[in-house]
């Protein structure tokens, strides 16, 4: 037996933690986070850098390469939905979470359209955006409930997309709309990450979305769900 150290047999390594950077005006916040998520994460999630406008977004993530971003929707202008286009442009694989302060739901369809994998409330206690945000970070799209109904809406031509998908595009589409992160769909499909991921975006292509959380509001609002 290969011993891999105390608490590690068979070699087995600890994972990387995971590297968020955020885009948020409010320096409390991000000092916050900074000191909660590593101490709620036993030190597996940690703040590798912030910015407090959108102008700096893109050279943040640039030179910190974090795993996530949350990205404030209310930043200065040219503000947050323009800065989840820029981070979506010029680093494509990067998971971006939007946050928003208020209940206002068009913004946050903005920035689901821009490129964002998810959303937060961040105008929620600590108590109920640490969940969310842990999920997030875990690999899970994330959405406020109330937010669900209008990009249901915002689904134009559900009928004939989805009629158009096969078997597998169909159950590749399920997993996507049950929320469940790349390592687990190419577990279930037997499957590389990287092929999961392929298959992804040519799904993407053919439902004409952006992201997974379109995705799978087309799945729900066509009953694959």
């Amino acid at each position: 037996m290969i011993d891999g150290g105390p608490g590690k047999p068979g070699g087995m390594l600890d994972p990387p933690p995971c590297r968020l950077a955020v885009i948020d005006h409010h320096p409390v916040f991000v000092s916050g986070l900074e000191l909660l998520l590593p101490a709620l994460t036993q030190g597996r999630v940690r703040v590798v850098g912030s910015a407090t406008d959108a102008a700096s977004a893109t050279i943040l993530v640039r030179r910190c390469l974090p795993d996530l971003v949350l990205v404030d929707l209310h930043l200065p202008p040219p503000g947050g939905v323009r800065a989840v286009a820029a981070l979506r442009r010029a680093v494509p694989r990067l998971r971006i979470i939007a946050m928003s302060g208020t209940a206002e739901s068009g913004t946050a369809l903005d920035a689901l359209r821009a490129g964002a994998e998810g959303c937060l409330r961040k105008d929620s206690a600590a108590a109920d955006l640490m969940p969310p945000l842990l999920a997030a970070i875990n690999g899970w799209t994330v959405l406020p409930a109330d937010l669900l109904p209008a990009l249901l809406r915002q689904s134009p031509g559900q009928s004939q997309v989805i009629g158009g998908l096969d078997e597998e595009e169909r159950r590749l589409l399920r997993l996507i709309a049950d929320g469940r992160p790349t390592v687990d769909i190419a577990e279930e499909l037997h499957v590389s990450e990287r092929t999961v991921k392929r298959l992804t975006a040519t799904l993407l292509r053919k439902l004409r979305v952006a992201n997974r959380v379109q995705a799978a509001a087309l799945a729900g609002s066509a009953g694959l769900t």
